[in-house]
């Protein structure tokens, strides 16, 4: 088992930034590839990014691509979550997920609790 766990959501205004942090424990961290997904009030939850085992690779939706940033830390068995220029849109549950493998796909393994996210115009 993998437990995750994010933090550092909060409220901003349009145009301010945030970072996400989600820290994971019970296995070998640099084992799972990490990724980012949001869920919205009445919306699906999308994928938002998505890094590979030692980070060389990252992967965004249309929607953040220029704005976030993931990284990680597999020294602090940690994934961040860089947000820019955020958007009244941007606002959502933010999940942190994990998988052995790849492509993380929309159904990772593991899951966090979801921190909130709330950007006001």
């Amino acid at each position: 088992q993998v437990q995750l766990v994010e933090s550092g959501g909060g409220l901003v205004q349009a145009g301010g930034s945030l970072r996400l942090s989600c820290a994971a424990s019970g296995r070998t961290f640099s084992n799972y590839v990490m990724g980012w997904f949001r869920q919205a009030p009445g919306k699906e939850r999308e994928f938002v990014a998505a890094i590979t085992w030692s980070g060389a690779s990252t992967y965004y939706a249309d929607s953040v691509k220029g704005r976030f940033t993931i990284s990680r830390d597999n020294a602090k068995n940690t994934v961040y979550l860089q947000m820019n220029t955020l958007k009244p849109e941007d606002t959502a549950v933010y999940y942190c997920a994990a998988r052995d493998s790849w492509p993380l796909g929309p159904n990772p393994d593991y899951w966090g609790q979801g921190t909130q996210v709330t950007v006001s115009s």
